[in-house]
């Protein structure tokens, strides 16, 4: 690692990812509530005819991806929500006709070379430059700080745009500004993971995060970590594998998500039998069956034959050992020991 952080452009392609892997998911969890999770490729595309349009002429392609996926994230939602077209169909007409005007365009171009063209399809570690990272970072700061300030907003947008037209949220500006980040997003990410692969670091952090998360704010947290790791583990390891940076960036955020989903299941798994089931207990309790009722938590233990039994779904949990009127401070015990082990009923 020290030997990375002592090389000119992978000091930059670092700073570069570390910009992405924070700014990609924070825009995506948006799009992955919205449904909207491939528009990331759509804005791809299109800035390949931005990417084109500058080396024809001359303009730094940085500008000219920048203006032609913003115009087009506009475009598209402007058709959606007006309902010429729907957002499918609209979205499609975009994105193959980025593609194909990106391909003649820089076939045009002195640089149109298939190794130029892949540096920005899939990401290259080599070309991010000083001020390409300066306007990065800038662009990163913008996109973060608006994210930040509207997701209220953008979240109530996000989880039910018929009611937040409702109660008074202007949902068509708000998403307009969502589709504009995520163009700007893409542009920012296209030296390090490329423009066919941005929307795969917008869309699978958050999916690993929604596996374990139990709330929206801690579903952003887990994203942006899920994002930072992949997006500065994938340059770092780009490296000395001699690989593509986009792609291994990319593998890395799937690698993870799998093992997300494994720990996800196992967590689930355990959690449904982390109770002791009374193995046998034809008796049914109740308010009159006879026996004495403690309280324990959220419920209500019966003491019966010296132990503690509670009602769960369709039989009766474990709960610990009581003998009579005395076994309230037992029954207290047993639930602080839950508490502590996380045991559940």
């Amino acid at each position: 690692m020290t030997e990375l952080l002592s090389i000119d452009f992978m000091q930059r392609a670092l700073i570069a990812a570390l910009l992405v892997g924070t700014v990609a998911p924070m825009v995506g969890i948006f799009l992955v509530q919205r449904r909207l999770s491939l528009i990331g490729d759509g804005m791809g595309h299109v800035a390949l005819a931005g990417v084109a349009i500058g080396l024809v002429t001359g303009v730094a392609p940085v500008w000219t991806a920048l203006v032609a996926a913003v115009a087009a994230a506009v475009v598209i939602e402007l058709l959606r929500t007006r309902g010429r077209t729907n957002g499918d169909v609209a979205l499609a007409v975009i994105f193959y006709g980025g593609i194909a005007a990106g391909v003649v365009i820089i076939s045009k171009s002195p640089e149109g070379t298939p190794a130029n063209l892949m540096k920005y399809l899939f990401g290259s570690i080599l070309t991010t430059t000083s001020s390409d990272l300066y306007l990065f970072a800038g662009l990163a700061v913008l996109i973060a700080a608006t994210t930040w300030a509207l997701r209220p907003r953008l979240f109530a947008v996000a989880n039910d745009e018929e009611y937040a037209r409702a109660v008074g949220i202007p949902v068509l500006p708000l998403n307009i500004v969502l589709a504009v980040l995520t163009a700007t997003t893409v542009v920012v990410a296209m030296r390090v993971v490329g423009l066919l692969l941005i929307s795969a670091l917008m869309i699978v952090p958050n999916a690993a995060s929604q596996l374990i998360a139990r709330s929206f704010s801690g579903a952003l947290r887990w994203a942006i970590a899920f994002g930072l790791v992949s997006s500065v583990g994938g340059v770092a390891l780009s490296y000395p594998l001699n690989t593509p940076s986009g792609g291994t960036i990319v593998l890395l955020a799937v690698g993870l998500f799998i093992i997300t989903a494994v720990v996800a299941t196992l967590r689930t798994h355990v959690s449904r039998r982390r109770h002791d089931v009374a193995e046998v207990h034809p008796h049914e309790h109740g308010v009159e069956c006879g026996h004495e009722a403690i309280p324990h938590g959220d419920h209500v233990d019966y003491v019966h034959d010296g132990h503690l039994h509670a009602a769960h779904e369709s039989h009766y949990d474990e709960h610990g050992h009581g003998a009579g009127p005395s076994d309230q401070e037992s029954a207290s015990a047993t639930s602080a020991t839950s508490a502590t082990t996380g045991t559940t009923r």
